[in-house]
C-alpha cells in the first residue's frame, strides 16, 4: 500500500506535485489561496521549462557524447547507463519505500530540534538517499543497517544544504533556498578547499575569467550566446559531424545557454513569494530562527559559467576516461549531467571559469573512481529489480551514481575485509579535515552581500 502511494506520487513528477506541495505550503504560512495557488503553478511551469531545456541539452548531447566515443574507439567494459536508470533501479528496490518515510520524518525531526534549517520539499531526488541504503542493503544484506547509513546522508547533506545556503541566495539570486541535492552539494568541501588552496597561487589568484569578465574584455565572443555556439561547435568536430550537424549542436548549446536562465527565472517568480511568507512566518512565531526550502540543484545549472565549464569538461571527462588508470567506466548516458556535477566546482570559484574548470577535472576524476569501484553493487542492485542490461555490458555504473562520495566512504567503512577498507578511512579523515578548514570560508567570502563587513564593524567600534 505504502509502495502504490508512494509510486503514484512520484509518478505524478516535479512538475505536478510542486504546485500542489507549495500551494499547500503556502496556505500553512497563511499567504491565501490565489498567491499560493498562482506561485504553486508558476513555480511547476518554471520545472516544466527546466525540464525542456534540459531534454535538450540531453537529446543534443548525447548522441555527440557517442559519436565522441566512436570516432576515438573507446572500449571499456562497465557501461554508463545514467542517471534516470540509476533512479529507476534506486526507486525499484525494497529499501525504497520504508526509506522515503524515514527521510520525510527524520527530516521534520532534525528542523524541530535545530539541526538543520532545510526543509526538503525535492523527494524525487530521494533517490540519492535510496541509492545509498539500497547499496548498503545490498553489500550487507541488513535493512536497519541500510536505513542507518540512508539517515545518515541525509543528516549531512542537509548540513551541508544549510552552509552552502548563502551561496544560492548571493551567487545564484536566490534567497530562502538550497540545495540539498546529495550528489552534488557532497563535492562542496572538496572544491571550496581547492579554491582555497588556489587563493594562494601567484597569478591564478588574479585571474578573472567570470562571463561578466570575459564578456568585457572579448565583447559578444565573451557572452553566454557565443560561448555556447563556440562549444557546441567543438563538441561536434570533437564527434566528427558534417557541416550541418556541427553548426546545429553549436545552435542548440547556445540555446541552452541563454533559455535555461530565463527558465529558472520564471521558477524564481514563483517561488520568492513562498519563501517572503516562509521568512515572516517564522520570525513571527519562532523570532531568531531561520528556514530554506530544499531543492533540487536543477534551478541554479542554468548560470552561464556552470554551463561553459559544464561542456568544456564533456570532451576533457572522457579524455579523463582514457588516461586514468583505474578507470573501467565508458562515460556516455551522463555526460549529459555534467552541469549538475560541476556546479559546485564552478561555485566555489565564483563563476572563474578557469578555477571552476580547474575544479572540475578534479571533481570528475574523483566521480570516475567512485563509478568504478561501485560498479559491481550498482550491477546487483540493477540484476535484483530486474533491469535489462544493454547488449554486452557485464556491469554498469554511472556519472551521477558516481558522484555519491558520502554513501561511498560510509559503505566501504562498514567492511574492514573490504580493499578499500582504509582508503574509506583515509577519505573519511580528509573530508571532515577539508569541511573543517573552509567551514567559514562562505561567510567570508559573502561577507559583503550578508551585511557581515558592516555587523563586524559595529562592534569593533562598540569594542572600543
Amino acid at each position: 500500500m505504502i509502495k502504490q502511494a508512494v509510486d503514484f506520487i512520484l509518478g505524478l513528477g516535479a512538475s505536478v506535485m510542486l504546485p500542489i506541495i507549495m500551494t499547500i505550503l503556502g496556505l500553512l504560512l497563511r499567504q491565501g489561496f490565489k498567491k499560493s495557488f498562482r506561485a504553486g503553478l508558476t513555480i511547476g511551469i518554471g520545472f516544466v521549462g527546466i525540464g525542456l531545456v534540459i531534454d535538450l541539452l540531453t537529446n543534443s548531447l548525447g548522441p555527440a557524447a557517442k559519436a565522441m566515443v566512436e570516432a576515438w574507439g573507446l572500449k571499456f567494459d562497465i557501461i554508463d547507463v545514467g542517471w534516470p536508470i540509476g533512479a529507476a533501479i534506486s526507486f525499484g528496490t525494497v529499501v525504497a519505500p520504508l526509506m522515503i518515510v524515514v527521510g520525510l520524518v527524520l527530516n521534520v525531526v532534525l528542523v524541530s530540534v535545530n539541526f538543520t534549517k532545510t526543509i526538503n520539499v525535492d523527494i524525487w531526488n530521494y533517490w540519492h538517499f535510496i541509492f545509498a541504503a539500497s547499496v548498503t542493503y545490498y553489500a550487507y544484506h541488513n535493512m536497519f543497517l541500510a536505513l542507518f547509513v540512508g539517515a545518515v546522508v541525509i543528516a549531512i547533506t542537509l548540513k551541508l544544504a544549510d552552509w552552502t545556503a548563502p551561496v544560492v541566495e548571493h551567487h545564484f539570486g536566490m534567497p530562502g533556498v538550497s540545495l540539498a541535492h546529495a550528489e552534488t552539494v557532497n563535492f562542496a568541501p572538496i572544491t571550496y578547499a581547492l579554491n582555497k588552496i588556489q587563493d594562494k597561487i601567484p597569478g591564478l589568484n588574479k585571474l578573472n575569467a567570470s562571463p561578466e569578465a570575459l564578456s568585457r574584455r572579448f565583447g559578444i565572443f565573451g557572452e553566454p550566446v557565443m560561448m555556447g555556439l563556440i562549444l557546441g561547435i567543438l563538441i561536434g568536430l570533437l564527434g566528427k559531424y558534417d557541416l550541418k550537424g556541427i553548426l546545429t549542436l553549436g545552435v542548440q548549446m547556445s540555446a541552452v545557454l541563454v533559455l535555461m536562465p530565463r527558465m529558472v527565472a520564471l521558477l524564481m517568480e514563483g517561488l520568492i513569494p513562498i519563501s517572503e511568507g516562509a521568512r515572516e512566518f517564522i520570525s513571527k512565531r519562532f523570532p531568531g530562527k531561520n528556514v530554506y526550502i530544499g531543492l533540487d540543484a536543477a534551478i541554479v545549472i542554468g548560470n552561464p559559467a556552470n554551463m561553459a565549464v559544464a561542456l568544456l569538461m564533456v570532451p576533457i571527462t572522457i579524455l579523463l576516461a582514457v588516461i586514468l588508470p583505474y578507470n573501467r567506466m565508458l562515460p556516455f548516458a551522463d555526460l549529459a549531467v555534467l552541469p549538475f556535477t560541476v556546479v559546485w566546482a564552478v561555485a566555489a570559484a565564483r563563476g572563474n571559469i578557469i578555477r571552476g574548470l580547474i575544479n572540475s577535472i578534479f571533481t570528475v576524476a574523483i566521480v570516475l573512481f567512485l563509478a568504478t569501484n561501485l560498479a559491481p553493487l550498482a550491477t546487483t542492485m540493477g540484476k535484483a529489480v530486474g533491469f535489462q542490461f544493454p547488449e554486452g555490458a557485464s556491469q554498469i555504473s554511472g556519472i551521477d551514481l558516481g558522484s555519491h562520495v558520502i554513501p561511498w566512504i560510509i559503505v566501504r567503512l562498514l567492511d574492514p575485509t573490504n580493499p578499500m577498507f582504509f582508503a574509506a578511512i583515509g577519505a573519511a579523515i580528509l573530508y571532515a579535515l577539508l569541511w573543517l578548514w573552509v567551514r567559514n570560508d562562505i561567510r567570508k567570502q559573502y561577507a559583503k552581500e550578508m551585511g557581515l563587513e558592516t555587523e563586524s564593524a559595529q562592534n569593533t567600534t562598540a569594542s572600543r
